[in-house]
Formats: C-alpha cells, sequence, structure tokens
C-alpha cells in the first residue's frame, strides 16, 4: 500500500519532500548541506549497490535498492547515500545561480528520496566511528569506538570487476558476513561499517541475503576534492537509544514526528486518498542485538 506523507514547516532555510512507506522521512535541510566542513582529501571513490530487505514477515516483500558512495581519505572514509551526493551537489549549484527555495524543491524532488539518510564517517574521530542522520527535524551525531569486525580469511578466490579477490568472513553487528576483498588496491576499507582485511572490499553480503553491498565502480581521484562533515546543530545521542528512535520511528511515524516535531503538520493518506491515523513501516535493521 503506498502512502503519501506531506511536511507543513515552519522552518526557516528548510524544503519538504515526499515520503512512501519503507522509507523514513527527509527534510531538505539546506543548512546541514551548506556548512560543511572538510576533514580529509579524497584519494578514492568506491560506488556500491546495496540490495536490502526491511519486510521479513510479507511472503511477497522484494528488497529495496541503494547506491551508496565510500569516500576514502588519508585518514578518514565517508559513506552515504548516491542520491544525497547528487542532490547536494545540485542545491550548491543552484544555491551559487541564485535559485528560488521553488526551484530548489523541484530539482530536490526530482532526484527523489534516499532510504538510506544515515553518513557513516569510520576513523573519524581518530578511533571511532561517527554517524550522522536526520530524523524528522532533528540532526542527530552518534559518536561510537571503532570495532573492527574479526575477520577469517579464506583461500577461496574470484575475479569480480576484473579483480582478483579473496574471500574472507566474520560475525559482526549481529550478523555473519562474507566478503570478497582485493589487494589490487591495499587500502582496508569497504561499505557501511565494514573494513578490515588487506585490501578493498568488492563485496559483501549476510548470510541471510538481507544486506549485500555489490562494487559498481571505482574511481581514483586525480583532482583534490574535500571529505565533508557537518557537525553543527546536531543533538548527540548514543548508539542504544539512537537504536530505540529507529524502532519508534518504524512502529508509528506520525507519532514519531508528533512528539519530536510538533511544529510540523502531517497528513497521510492511502492510494484512495483517505486519510490515515497511523501506520508502520516494516523494520529489519542492519545492526542486531547478539
Amino acid at each position: 500500500m503506498k502512502k503519501t506523507l506531506f511536511l507543513t514547516l515552519s522552518l526557516l532555510g528548510c524544503l519538504y519532500t515526499g515520503f512512501s512507506s519503507q522509507a523514513q522521512v527527509f527534510i531538505v535541510d539546506t543548512g546541514s548541506i551548506f556548512n560543511q566542513d572538510s576533514i580529509d582529501t579524497q584519494r578514492i571513490k568506491v560506488q556500491y549497490e546495496m540490495t536490502y530487505l526491511q519486510d521479513t514477515v510479507s511472503e511477497n516483500a522484494k528488497p529495496s535498492q541503494e547506491t551508496l558512495m565510500l569516500e576514502i581519505g588519508k585518514q578518514y572514509s565517508k559513506c552515504y547515500s548516491y542520491n544525497f551526493y547528487v542532490r547536494d551537489s545540485l542545491l550548491i549549484a543552484d544555491a551559487q545561480a541564485g535559485a528560488s527555495k521553488e526551484t530548489m524543491l523541484q530539482h530536490a524532488a526530482a532526484i527523489g528520496d534516499s532510504r538510506i539518510s544515515y553518513q557513516i564517517f569510520k576513523h573519524y574521530p581518530a578511533g571511532k566511528v561517527t554517524t550522522l542522520d536526520r530524523l524528522a527535524t532533528t540532526n542527530f551525531l552518534c559518536e561510537e569506538k571503532e570495532e573492527m569486525p574479526e575477520w577469517t580469511v579464506l583461500p577461496d578466490t574470484a575475479t569480480i570487476l576484473s579483480y582478483s579477490c579473496q574471500k574472507a568472513t566474520c560475525r559482526f553487528k549481529g550478523r555473519n558476513y562474507t566478503a570478497w576483498y582485493t589487494m589490487e588496491i591495499p587500502i582496508s576499507e569497504g561499505p557501511w561499517k565494514l573494513y578490515g582485511l588487506p585490501g578493498l572490499i568488492i563485496k559483501a553480503e549476510d548470510d541471510k541475503k538481507h544486506y549485500t553491498f555489490s562494487c559498481t565502480g571505482i574511481e581514483q581521484c586525480k583532482t583534490p576534492k574535500p571529505i565533508l562533515i557537518n557537525l553543527k546543530g546536531r543533538e548527540k545521542v548514543s548508539r542504544p537509544n539512537l537504536n530505540k528512535m529507529y524502532e519508534r520511528m518504524a512502529k508509528d511515524p506520525m507519532s514519531f514526528i508528533a512528539s519530536t516535531a510538533p511544529n510540523v503538520k502531517v497528513s497521510v493518506t492511502d492510494e484512495h486518498g483517505n486519510p490515515m491515523k497511523s501506520f508502520s513501516i516494516p523494520y529489519n535493521p542492519i545492526e542486531l542485538s547478539e
């Protein structure tokens, strides 16, 4: 059942977008786009196709897909949605050209919503992982101690994207992963929070195939480009509390928005245009409790 959410905002500097089932609520916060700081310089940019299954109950449920960008610098890395990469680049260009907010909204809507709203900075600050996310109208910052997966390297080999790869397995954040990495790119990095092998992870998936990351492109950055982060105006939250908010949001998005963003009016209708009082979103987080 498709649902549409319209947000009426009294917030300056924000635009609003639509909302569909099996997605989070996204508000285009221009402040977080334009007020970013550089923390490193990109050496390699990697693109992954992420396939994930949110609904593990319905027999006819189909997996969702999202393209991720991994920017790798000398010290830090940043993993986030490609849609955000395209949207932010376009909105910055619009702002520099003096475009109106209406035009910016049209451009953001044309790109479409990203189901993956988080940005993950590995090794930032030193010895930690920083996750930035936005739920309703609040920007969150979650800083955790860095945890490297304990990999078991296996003798199996394969060729993926013309790279010679080797197999490795681990148990990490409640899931069993199989990864293929290449020594031809001797950088200990990978999608999401996966890293720690002696080469770039080209493909990884958990044993239930709920989450799969497949590399679709690798670019050596010849022109210096910054890795950007915006820590301004963010509410610090622990990982357990952030997970609780994700769960609350999935169980009842309307109630969550009403309790965390009282200045936002929510209107939800079904495919026939009938108003809905509540609904839930299938929830199958990538990080599980052991």
